[in-house]
């Protein structure tokens, strides 16, 4: 089966229009206020209209509160929710979408248990672990602390590039990739070119 791509931090129609022409599977909607990368219901809504059929708009949120998600639901139609702080697996639920999870990777983790308690998740995001922050930081994890036998479909994250996503697809054996800083000309503004050259490692990782 071949690897999906998700390109996250989508803040402008025109790169999400260039990761779809590129291939790409999903963009991200960054809704936490201390991202570079965040957008307002407003900017996401002409966002998610500008895409093709079968691109999925993901809404990334970070503890947010209900009502905050349910008002940018009003008025951004997402696909899908990804939760990236510490929302229990009912909160995750109460939104009438499918959501995949967020684990911040760290020595220690039983990503197993993690697995288990957010079974109703449609994947789980594996990222780095930084000090005070949640994703976007072009920080790469151990791929070596990820265990076999995770009962949730795994997408990766965190400091991937064009320059190692084969090596981790090759070495993980992931669902779906999941890129943001690292296809990049600043933060929130995407490299087409480095989309597409992303694109092909992905490609040439899967034959």
């Amino acid at each position: 089966m071949a690897t999906a791509v998700k390109i996250c931090g989508i803040t402008r129609v025109n790169d999400a229009l260039a990761a779809a022409r590129l291939g790409a599977h999903a963009i991200g909607l960054v809704f936490h206020a201390s991202s570079p990368r965040n957008v307002t219901p407003e900017r996401a809504a002409d966002i998610v209209r500008s895409l093709p059929p079968f691109v999925t708009s993901v809404g990334l949120f970070v503890d947010a509160q209900a009502r905050e998600i349910e008002r940018v639901l009003e008025l951004v139609p997402l696909n899908l929710l990804q939760f990236h702080g510490e929302e229990t697996p009912a909160f995750c639920s109460r939104f009438r979408l499918p959501y995949i999870k967020a684990a911040r990777v760290r020595a220690g983790m039983d990503l197993l248990q993690y697995a288990q308690l957010y079974e109703a998740a449609r994947g789980l995001l594996l990222d780095a672990y930084v000090e005070g922050t949640h994703g976007g930081t072009g920080t790469a994890f151990d791929w070596g602390l990820i265990p076999q036998g995770l009962t949730l479909p795994l997408i990766l994250s965190g400091g991937l590039t064009p320059d190692n996503v084969g090596e981790a697809i090759r070495r993980v054996g992931p669902c779906a990739v999941d890129v943001s800083s690292g296809v990049e000309a600043s933060p929130g503004v995407k490299d087409a070119r480095r989309i597409a050259t992303f694109m092909k490692e992905v490609r040439c990782a899967d034959v």
